[in-house]
């Protein structure tokens, strides 16, 4: 049977191992890979916890030079098997360097990436001497974005792995954006401090624009077999010339693109045939309750937003609103600066009011949508991310009433949430592919979605949900606006058509299968260049 290796750094088969979409994909696709006939392992760090996990079982030890010293890792098979996919871990205390169970670091603005980049380099070397050991290699290692890399580098600079070269190695790009650039050295974290014994080849590594630094995300592109994105249309977006959506890396798209073997692939999305239950009103409101208060917890100090959550929710009463808004996501400028984008005045007497903090108030498309809206209405956020963005939408949650904002992630929060909504707000101003609006739309909920990315090749516009665009960030915060209006007065005003739309938005389907199908077909096997 042919098998694959998965490396990434998320893995949202196992508890834990999510931040983002990257942890759904290596959760779901081997599994679709599984049912087309591929034997799949997927291997990620284990962060301190993964291998104290109940049924998790040590299975071996990895050695690998690194930083100039010999550093030891514990293999571990995690729970969760299921027939032709296995789970892996490994344990180093430097995965745990940032807190146990913290997948990603915050390192300064003046040092970004600089533990993170460290430890997803041991772990790009150890997981390259695990394949060097193993007796039965696997047909095809696929990576996934830059944290994986690395392995890239060892594979064809580093003698002593030369036995990985004849095993085809494909990369995923999740977000372009995200590039893991460091300096080449004189620095802990750099590249000649994690292999200073390795003889690479400055083009290969070196960032186009910084030339003293190395950038992760172009090793991978360079020296990959194949290369995909996760859309079609985010593919045509970062190699389209006259655009900036290339991220500074228009050359080293180039090259795949010519060789024909880079590719744009669409994620999927899992269909139980059990759909879940849409719960109550009341029901709602007790999850997000317990969620609040265990966020509350958590925490050393009570942060203002979940005090205001908490408040509000005990203060609303058990009847449904007649209309439900749900947002579901990580809250970075990415995917929530549409939220907050200044918006033009609407008449000459209006004037745009900024705190100390260059928060800006009353001008906001958060404030006109709930403005808006009508008290009918009620628009529930659920998220974290940049401290910014969390006070910026908590201070407009004081003087809304009918904007809950639910500063943290619960999983069975968000499906209740997917459920229960009647529309679903997508503010990113780009999308490599995008899950939250599939999850929506397999919910029943049209979604409101910019028309970039991945967003593009799921939602239709009037059909089964609303799409918005333009050529600038003001235009499209604008827009942002009028669709999410547009789609509240259809509610009122046309509820069959709606409810038309909701059905439609049910029945699209986004295949993991269909995916599974491409990734074999496309990047699994061989090409021919033209």
């Amino acid at each position: 049977m042919h098998s694959v290796l998965i490396l990434a750094a998320e893995n949202a088969a196992v508890p834990g191992g999510k931040v983002g979409g990257i942890g759904d994909v290596v959760r779901d696709l081997p599994l679709a890979l599984a049912r087309g006939g591929r034997q799949c392992t997927v291997l990620t760090p284990g962060y301190g916890v993964f291998g104290r996990l109940a049924g998790a079982k040590k299975i071996g030890r990895v050695r690998t030079d690194f930083g100039g010293a010999s550093e030891v890792l514990d293999l571990y098979r995690l729970p969760g098997n299921v027939d032709s996919v296995e789970y892996l871990a490994l344990e180093h205390p430097l995965f745990a360097a940032c807190g146990a169970g913290r997948i990603y670091c915050s390192d300064p603005k003046d040092r970004p990436f600089a533990t993170d980049a460290t430890r997803f380099a041991l772990f790009s070397a150890a997981a390259a001497a695990y394949v060097t050991g193993l007796g039965n290699k696997p047909s095809v290692v696929h990576l996934n974005d830059w944290h994986t890399a690395f392995y890239l580098l060892l594979r064809a600079f580093d003698p002593a792995q030369k036995a990985l070269l004849p095993i085809r190695t494909v990369y995923t790009i999740h977000n372009l954006a995200l590039q893991g650039i460091r300096p080449l050295a004189d620095d802990p974290s750099s590249l000649e401090t994690w292999f200073p014994k390795l003889e690479y080849r400055l083009s290969a590594v070196v960032d186009p624009r910084y030339k003293d630094c190395m950038n992760a995300m172009a090793i991978g592109i360079r020296l990959a077999d194949a290369v995909n994105t996760v859309s079609p249309t985010y593919l045509a977006e970062i190699t389209t010339p006259g655009h900036d959506h290339s991220e500074g890396l228009a050359n080293e798209l180039a090259l795949p693109a010519r060789e024909h073997r880079l590719f744009g692939i669409l994620n999927g999305c899992d269909y139980p045939e059990r759909k879940t239950r849409k719960p109550s009103f009341k029901t709602l409101l007790q999850l997000a309750t317990r969620s609040v208060r265990n966020w509350m917890g958590n925490t050393r100090s009570l942060p203002t937003a979940l005090y205001l959550a908490e408040r509000k929710l005990a203060a609303l009463p058990a009847r449904r609103p007649a209309m439900i808004v749900t947002s579901i996501g990580r809250l970075t400028p990415q995917k929530a600066r549409l939220f907050l984008e200044p918006l033009p005045a609407r008449n000459s007497g209006e004037q745009s009011v900024r705190d100390a903090t260059g928060v800006t108030h009353e001008d906001t498309p958060l404030e006109r949508i709930l403005s808006e809206a009508g008290s009918d209405v009620c628009i529930i956020i659920l998220g974290s991310g940049d401290p910014e963005i969390e006070v910026a939408i908590s201070r407009i949650s004081v003087t809304h009433a009918n904007l809950i904002f639910l500063n943290g992630f619960d999983e069975q929060l968000a499906d209740a949430l997917y459920a229960i909504g009647d529309l679903f707000l997508m503010p990113s101003t780009f999308e490599p592919c995008g899950i939250s609006q599939m999850l929506a739309m397999r919910a029943g909920q049209p979604c409101v979605v910019n028309d970039v990315g991945g967003l593009h090749d799921t939602v239709n516009d009037n059909v089964n949900g609303f799409v918005f665009s333009g050529d600038t960030i003001e235009q499209q915060a604008e827009a942002f606006v009028a669709r999410i209006h547009e789609a509240i007065t259809l509610k009122r005003n046309d509820p069959d058509g709606y409810k038309a739309m909701r059905q439609q938005a049910a029945s699209a389907r986004f295949s993991w299968d269909a995916a599974a199908r491409e990734y074999d077909e496309k990047l699994y096997r061989e090409q021919q260049i033209g």
